[in-house]
């Protein structure tokens, strides 16, 4: 049974820096595209950030130049760094398959405000 546990969020200040993590377990982690995903109150949820298990990422205009998102297969976990966080940043941040097809954590929630 795949099981995926976000952690790392809180509350910062804008400018400020956050790193998230996701463990993964029931899946053989390093055959696995990941990425990491963010649904704000009232939108869609959407892709942020993904890495190929060969390690080639590819970022959301959005977040381009802020976040970096990293992996490492032998802790079967992929993290997600975010800097110079604003408040449009704001959202419960999910990861999952590259593709979405994997059932979903619980998320953490990242919260941008002074």
């Amino acid at each position: 049974q795949v099981h995926l546990v976000e952690s790392g969020g809180g509350l910062v200040q804008p400018g400020g820096s956050l790193r998230l993590s996701c463990t993964a377990s029931g899946i053989t982690f390093s055959l696995y595209a990941m990425g990491w995903y963010r649904q704000a109150p009232g939108k869609q949820r959407e892709l942020v950030a993904s890495i190929t298990n060969f390690g080639s990422t590819v970022y959301a205009d959005s977040v381009k130049g802020r976040f970096t998102i990293s992996r490492d297969n032998a802790k079967n976990t992929v993290s997600l760094q975010m800097n110079s966080l604003q408040p449009e940043d704001t959202a419960v941040y999910y990861c999952n398959h590259k593709s979405g097809v994997l059932a979903w954590g619980q998320g953490t929630q990242v919260t941008v405000s002074s």
